[in-house]
């Protein structure tokens, strides 16, 4: 079986270090992998779809990124069929309803607004984890 991480989408040093401080208190059993960039995520999932090595077991994908964004990975993610499968949780300062419909209309399987309190935020990335890695049947 190949191994499988936890791709993360995030240009926020803070945000980041926040998601990796709710995946260590969550003992999560996956590597986490960082993309800084839009593009830096489509070939973060490119090559390791083509190195057939590792898989992403889940994205956690910020929308408002240089570059590429958040809403260009989706875009190009799920006109893919390679990556389609990936389950894609944004979380995003954006509580904007175009970008709520965007989202869902182009296949995110959930969406969140970044609190901006730390220890919710930290709460909340906690849960994301804990149902999408503990409670959820990923494919493999």
């Amino acid at each position: 079986m190949r191994s499988q991480f936890i791709a993360v989408a995030e240009d926020s040093d803070e945000d980041f270090d926040t998601a990796m401080d709710a995946a260590r208190f969550g003992e999560m059993q996956f590597p986490i992998v960082r993309a800084r960039s839009g593009a830096e995520c489509l070939q973060l999932l490119r090559d390791s779809l083509d190195r057939r090595e590792a898989q992403p077991v889940l994205l956690l994908l910020d929308l408002n990124m240089p570059g590429l964004d958040g809403r260009d990975v989706l875009r190009e993610m799920r006109s893919d069929a390679a990556p389609r499968n990936v389950p894609v949780v944004v979380l995003s300062a954006s509580a904007n309803p175009r970008d709520l419909e965007f989202c869902y209309t182009h296949g995110v399987n959930a969406y969140h607004v970044k609190p901006v309190n730390h220890a919710l935020h930290l709460r909340v990335l906690q849960d994301i984890f804990t149902y999408w890695l503990g409670s959820v049947v990923l494919p493999t």
